[in-house]
């Protein structure tokens, strides 16, 4: 990475992933961020801007070009990270309109992209685009992508977008596929915070289904750690990342654990399967993610013990 100031914009800033990227980068001053968002599921009470005078929140929907030319065309922004996504499990299958409207983010971001100078492009693709997995662990190449869910289409036509503007017009990318990640500032609409409210609550835990769907969590430092590397060191240019655990755990197991930490009286309590997007196992292959995190990952259980230590957004 070059040194003096470099200028990057980061759409979906104010989300849970989003806003803990701007921290990571916000603690490198010769960084100058602008963070957009349209605040539909983010808050601005998690952009770290009051501790940082290098953060600038702009409030855009990336989906309307005017809006984003005219932050992208006011700046010289040199990178961006892509992040801004309608999410979460129930909003995503009960609005699929709303998620296919976020194609024209991806068009509008390539497109200004390429015509405003920006070198590279870092996207947060999904595990969903997998579906669900006909081999484990889950690798970046030779897994097939065969969800046929609004979601995970749109994450796959993001994934297209990049690599057919950087062929045509020479811009970078890099993809970031995340797994299940969690960490403090995640809404309730995510398995572990929801599984934490309850918990400290002393109220049922209500799952979908058996419980017996295994998923891997990574935590948000591990997350932010690795993409931070992959920026900082130049690595995975034009190429795909898994990011994520590749600890198996069932989700019956993780309520189980959340309230033996938490010492709570809560039960559990099995509702109806949701009727599609339930997939029944995923696990990532993470040998590209663990070579850009130089440590060991961080464990669940201490993971679940800082996100019971700060409840700021989940109670």
């Amino acid at each position: 990475m070059n040194s003096g100031k470099i200028n990057i914009l980061i759409t979906g800033g104010a989300g849970f992933v989003g806003s803990a990227m701007v921290e990571k980068l916000a603690a490198n001053p010769e960084n100058s961020i602008v963070v957009v968002d349209n605040l539909l599921t983010g808050s601005p009470d998690k952009i770290p801007a009051s501790e940082h005078n290098n953060v600038r929140f702009i409030r855009c929907d990336v989906n309307n070009y005017t809006d984003l030319s005219a932050v992208m065309m006011s700046h010289q922004f040199n990178y961006v990270f892509h992040y801004a996504a309608v999410v979460g499990v129930h909003r995503t299958l009960e609005n699929p309109v709303m998620v296919l409207n976020d194609l024209n983010g991806f068009r509008n971001i390539m497109e200004l992209s390429k015509n405003s100078g920006v070198k590279r492009v870092y996207f947060s693709s999904s595990s969903e685009v997998y579906g669900e997995p006909v081999e484990l662990p889950q690798n970046e190449e030779t897994t097939p992508l065969n969800s046929r869910l609004p979601y995970a289409i749109v994450k796959n036509a993001g994934e297209a977008y990049l690599k057919s503007y950087q062929r045509e017009f020479g811009v970078e990318y890099t993809i970031f596929r995340f797994f299940n990640t969690f960490g403090p500032k995640q809404s309730k609409d995510f398995v572990i915070s929801r599984f934490i409210s309850a918990a400290l609550q002393n109220q049922d835990i209500i799952i979908n289904g058996d419980g017996m769907q295994t998923r891997t969590f990574c935590f948000i430092d591990d997350n932010t750690d690795a993409c931070a590397n992959a920026f900082y060191n130049n690595e995975f240019i034009n190429d795909v990342v898994n990011i994520g655990s590749s600890n198996e755990i069932t989700i019956r197991e993780l309520a189980a654990k959340i309230i033996e930490i938490t010492g709570s009286k809560s039960q559990l309590k099995f509702g109806p399967a949701l009727v599609e997007g339930d997939m029944t196992r995923r696990m990532p292959d993470t040998t590209k993610m663990e070579k850009l995190l130089h440590r060991a990952p961080t464990s669940l259980e201490e993971g679940l013990r800082k996100v019971i230590a700060d409840t700021r957004f989940i109670l």
